[in-house]
């Protein structure tokens, strides 16, 4: 976990379990290929086991971090999924807690608005002109939140 709160940006990366859950999936998938014997069952669960070591291989963190006039969201290593809000877009910034139903990775809430989330509950709400949301699961929920705050404010005056 990095957070950088200077006055030039924002920065922060949160790690998270969900790769290794992903992981232990893939590996699953392996065995059941091992143990079908079928060529095409085999084929068909190894072929599913890359593609899940894949996707956890691009859920290994969550990064956000301040990009001058953006806010960029993106999880990693690999670069799959990433998104950029732009600060002049955000009315109103506060922290919150996601529920069960929002769970984790990138999805819309069955409750409104887009999740991004890797890991835990702490998330920043963000709320804009056009009355969309988003939330942004972090373990660095008040620090962005102020920092968000701050970008609106600057952008008010």
């Amino acid at each position: 976990m990095t957070t950088d709160t200077t006055t030039s940006g924002y920065s922060h990366t949160q790690r998270a379990p969900l790769c290794w859950i992903l992981y232990g999936c893939a590996f699953a998938c392996v065995a059941l290929a091992w143990m079908i014997g079928d060529t095409t069952g085999s084929l068909i669960a190894g072929g599913v086991a890359l593609l899940i070591a894949f996707f956890a291989s691009a859920l290994q963190h969550l990064t956000v971090e301040d990009q001058g006039g953006v806010l960029a969201i993106r999880f990693g290593p690999i670069p799959l999924f990433r998104r950029t809000v732009r600060y002049g877009t955000i009315t109103k910034v506060e922290v919150d807690r996601t529920t069960i139903l929002d769970g984790w990775g990138i999805h819309y809430s069955m409750l409104g608005g887009w999740v991004w989330n890797i890991w835990g509950w702490d998330c920043v709400v963000l709320r804009f002109k056009y009355g969309g949301l988003l939330k942004v699961g972090t373990d660095d929920a008040v620090n962005l939140a102020e920092f968000l705050k701050r970008k609106i404010s600057e952008r008010a005056e």
